[in-house]
């Protein structure tokens, strides 16, 4: 009786067989999430955009007083007319809502603005002179992390009559510690390059050395934080006003409209509450959007195991 014969012909093809269809299973995912990376970046771009030439076009073109009250169109529904409704006192909501987001946008650039340069400054500073310096400035910056940022935020308001500019500092003094942390590092890591040692060896000054090549490295991440903490700032600026802390309850503000229709929301009017709200959360994704495709630009390891 013949022994049946053993070949090494089927392993080698079910191997290739598994190998081709693994790759062509792959290629496809990797272009399916490359895909959906590009429209995430470009509705977060729209978005945006939309955004900003809101704030900028509409209160010229709408030629409306924002605070005329009209009670006998007081909490009407989103209509054609009022496509937000109308809040408590007969007001237009969009425009309102228009203009509330454009405060908490300025508050949130200009307070992001200079939380980056305090944080680049002091960060740059405590990586570059290293030492003493750095344990100091750093245990200085893990004592003020250790309150927290609303309290602070609270105290440093409090000083102050009620406007934007408090709620600026407010923001500002309480949101640079996280930037100090990643300029810091980011110098830790570059002081090890080889054209940083280059620049020491020939006697370049540690002045110019951080000038000339420690800053500029840094930039791209002190940018990302700056974008990233815009709409941080922007929260943080509506549960001031929110409190009752931030700006004046007649001057428009995504957390002041919140914070008046309080009652309107108890009373079954939803409206009020709602668009305000969205108008706090629909940028926050657009500007997370944009970031994260910026971070991935920044870090092309983690960018090419994502388009794998």
């Amino acid at each position: 009786m013949a022994e049946p014969r053993v070949t090494a012909t089927t392993p080698v093809t079910a191997v290739t067989t598994a190998t081709s269809t693994a790759g062509v299973g792959w290629r496809p995912a990797g272009r399916t999430r490359r895909s959906t990376r590009t429209l995430r970046v470009r509705t977060s771009a729209l978005v945006t955009a939309v955004i900003v030439l809101a704030v900028l076009i509409v209160p010229p073109l709408a030629q409306l007083d924002q605070q005329a009250v009209d009670l006998s169109a007081r909490l009407r529904p989103p209509s054609w007319a009022h496509p937000f409704g109308t809040d408590d006192v007969g007001r237009d909501l969009l425009l309102r809502c228009v203009y509330g987001l454009r405060v908490s946008l300025l508050v949130g650039l200009v307070a992001a603005l200079v939380a980056t340069v305090i944080g680049t400054a002091v960060g740059a500073a405590a990586g570059a002179l290293g030492g003493w310096t750095d344990r100091v400035v750093m245990r200085a910056v893990d004592t003020l992390s250790s309150i927290p940022h609303l309290l602070l935020g609270i105290f440093i308001v409090a000083m102050f009559r009620p406007g934007v500019w408090p709620v600026v500092v407010s923001v500002a003094v309480t949101h640079w510690l996280s930037t100090a942390r990643i300029v810091r590092a980011e110098v830790l890591s570059l002081r090890g390059r080889p054209y940083v040692d280059a620049a020491v060896s020939g006697g370049a000054s540690r002045w110019r050395v951080a000038v000339r090549h420690l800053v500029p490295g840094v930039l791209p991440q002190a940018g990302l934080a700056a974008v990233l903490m815009i709409p941080h700032a922007m929260w943080h600026e509506s549960a001031l006003s929110f409190l009752g802390l931030g700006l004046p309850a007649h001057q428009a503000s995504l957390g002041n409209l919140v914070q008046s229709a309080r009652g309107s929301l108890l009373a079954g009017d939803w409206w009020p509450t709602l668009f305000p709200g969205l108008l706090l959360i629909v940028p926050t994704l657009a500007i997370a959007g944009l970031a994260g495709a910026w971070r991935e630009r920044l870090n092309p390891r983690r960018r090419s195991e994502l388009t794998l």
